[in-house]
């Protein structure tokens, strides 16, 4: 296989951010977990809290692919570095249910997308860089905090908003999996400062996203 120019690489990154960020996303194939949801009517209030987590959730997502992006720069094990690409992937499902429950509710994603993407991708460069076993350790911490979010907006929807629920659900499970095999693959534990800073940048984000 020819190796990639540094300007192959490069437009390669570029086009991954584009499709992130700006694409109808398509995922793996998957089926949709809210494809049999029951369709019950939200106030108008009910719609735009929904949007808004939901918005929440589809920024999260774009960071994960820049995260993974990133992260394998960086990687030395060709084995992490291809469980890195395959996660990349997996979560492109995310991306697109989060985009289309969204749109369903009659909201946008953030317009800060690009900011999300390349600021967690230049983060996931130096996680990257920082050594395997640091970065899969840095994998773990950011899919249990992601599930923590997930967990506490699934207590946030409005009662009715099945659909929403559905999608959150399958993404916790999809979450906890990725995180697991970070861990098998060799990951160790973060350092409590790099968690708390981890906390503090993601609650900007999702503080933020969550209106714009």
């Amino acid at each position: 296989m020819r190796q990639l120019t540094l300007i192959d690489q490069v437009i390669h990154h570029i086009d991954c951010s584009l499709k992130a960020v700006h694409a109808s996303a398509q995922g793996t194939g998957r089926p949709d977990p809210a494809k049999d949801c029951n369709h019950i009517e939200l106030s108008a209030q009910e719609k735009k809290h929904s949007a808004g987590l939901m918005r929440v959730n589809h920024t999260g997502e774009i960071a994960a692919q820049a995260l993974y992006n990133g992260q394998a720069i960086g990687a030395k094990n060709p084995q992490v570095k291809s469980r890195l690409k395959q996660s990349a992937l997996e979560e492109t499902d995310h991306l697109a249910w989060c985009k289309q429950r969204v749109e369903q509710l009659g909201g946008s994603t953030s317009l800060l997308g690009p900011v999300w993407y390349w600021g967690s991708f230049s983060i996931g460069v130096l996680a990257g860089l920082a050594g395997d076993k640091w970065s899969l350790g840095f994998i773990k911490e950011t899919e249990d905090q992601v599930g923590a979010h997930l967990k506490a907006h699934l207590k946030s929807l409005p009662e009715n908003d099945d659909c929403s629920r559905a999608t959150l659900q399958q993404m916790i499970i999809d979450e906890q999996h990725h995180g697991d095999i970070a861990m098998s693959l060799g990951g160790q534990p973060l350092p409590g400062a790099v968690k708390g800073l981890m906390t503090a940048t993601s609650k900007v984000m999702t503080t933020i996203s969550y209106r714009i």
